[in-house]
This record gives structure tokens, C-alpha cells and sequence, in this order.
């Protein structure tokens, strides 16, 4: 019989074209960075959810780098994003109105680099 593992976290590498801008981004955004070396650091969702923050650029890399990241009310999120005026403080950065699909709703945020947050919840 095999043995039940309980996991703990599942975390993803990102890269960023400017580690400082992309650093400053994601705690505007309202995570907290954990400085790990000059060149990684850890940012926190909250407690559970987390990813690295790595000073690298590779354009086909960041190019088809994909997050999605589900929330529990997806119109309330967005409207805290806009009022943060992320896209003000960051030209690179964009954000996109609410699209409904057959599973669920979804809007995208663009990170400075040009990472594709998908943000949603489930039907």
C-alpha cells in the first residue's frame, strides 16, 4: 500500500527583466518579499501561497510564464487592484476587465516583465 504524503506548498520560479521594478510591483500589489540572495527572493500571497522572484531574464521564458492564481470574490479584488493605480506607477503593467467563461471568471494582470497572472474563481 502506498504511503499518503502530506504536502505542505507548491511554489513556482518567475523571472524578472528588472528584479527591482518586478520586486516593488508585487509588494504594491500586497505581497510580502522575503529577500533570499541578491538575486531571489520569496513573495507571500498569505500563508499557504508563494512564489520566487528570481533576478533572470530569458524573453521566451517570461514570455509563456503563466500564474493563475483563484480568489474567493474576484469583483472585489479587481477593484482593490484599480485602486492601488498599478498601472499608473508601472507602464508595463496591465490589468483587464472581468471575462466570463463556461468554468468560471477571469481578468489578467500583466506583471512588469510581461508574466500573465491569471486571476479567477471557479463556478
Amino acid at each position: 500500500m502506498e504511503q499518503k504524503h502530506q504536502f505542505k506548498s507548491i511554489r513556482s520560479f518567475i523571472g524578472a527583466k528588472d528584479f527591482e521594478t518586478s520586486s516593488n510591483f508585487y509588494k504594491d500589489l500586497g505581497f510580502s518579499e522575503t529577500i533570499l540572495s541578491e538575486n531571489m527572493s520569496v513573495f507571500k500571497v498569505d500563508d499557504k501561497l508563494s512564489f520566487y522572484l528570481q533576478k533572470a531574464y530569458v524573453k521566451d521564458w517570461i514570455d509563456n510564464s503563466m500564474i493563475f492564481l483563484e480568489v474567493e470574490n474576484l469583483e472585489a479584488y479587481l477593484e482593490t487592484l484599480k485602486a492601488k493605480k498599478l498601472t499608473e506607477k508601472y507602464p508595463k503593467v496591465r490589468i483587464s476587465e472581468i471575462v466570463k467563461n463556461d468554468w468560471g471568471k477571469e481578468f489578467f494582470v500583466h506583471d512588469p516583465s510581461g508574466i500573465l497572472w491569471h486571476i479567477g474563481c471557479f463556478y
